[in-house]
């Protein structure tokens, strides 16, 4: 295998992997009552409810939460059905850097502002929304993992590039 064709593959496996997960992200934001439902039973069939009393508290509300708006608005759900959209949709755009690296390492570059982006948002929106500090660092985190395998992307699409790779559609 050549160096380009190596490098491609790489390329491409980074992406893909992104992609799964960004799938993954959106998928679970369908179904987030009865999600929330089954984790809080496993977590009390894990006894977390002794060791971690704060995250069981946090966990319980947010589903009382749920289940109220559920009951009574459902139509505030179609709000996360939009969120969970917005990221198949994303990752759909991942398609172009994977066919063509080269041309469209742009998709990347916006997907590295967008997880950049979480911090800010959780940082501001997390206060004003009533969400744990703790909580925002788990939602800042997936910005950070996020950005890490893009990261790893554009310094290969940018090796690429330097080799004179040009429609590397294959």
């Amino acid at each position: 295998m050549s160096d380009r064709a190596a490098l491609l593959k790489g390329i491409r496996v980074w992406l893909a992997l992104f992609v799964v997960c960004l799938v993954l992200s959106g998928a679970t934001a369908f179904p987030l009552v009865h999600e929330l439902r089954w984790t809080e039973g496993v977590l009390r069939a894990l006894s977390a409810p002794r060791y971690l009393p704060g995250l069981m508290e946090w966990i319980a509300r947010v589903r009382d939460g749920l289940d109220a708006v559920d009951a009574k608005y459902p139509f505030v759900l179609y709000g996360t059905d939009w969120l969970a959209f917005a990221h198949l949709v994303i990752a759909v755009a991942f398609y172009g850097p994977y066919r063509d690296p080269v041309r469209n390492i742009w998709v990347v570059e916006f997907g590295m502002i967008a997880c950049a982006g979480i911090v800010p948002l959780a940082l501001v929106c997390g206060p004003l929304r009533g969400i744990p500090f703790w909580w925002s660092l788990i939602d800042m985190s997936f910005g950070v993992f996020g950005v890490l395998p893009l990261y790893v992307v554009r310094q290969k699409i940018k090796r690429l590039e330097r080799m004179g790779a040009v429609g590397v559609s294959g």
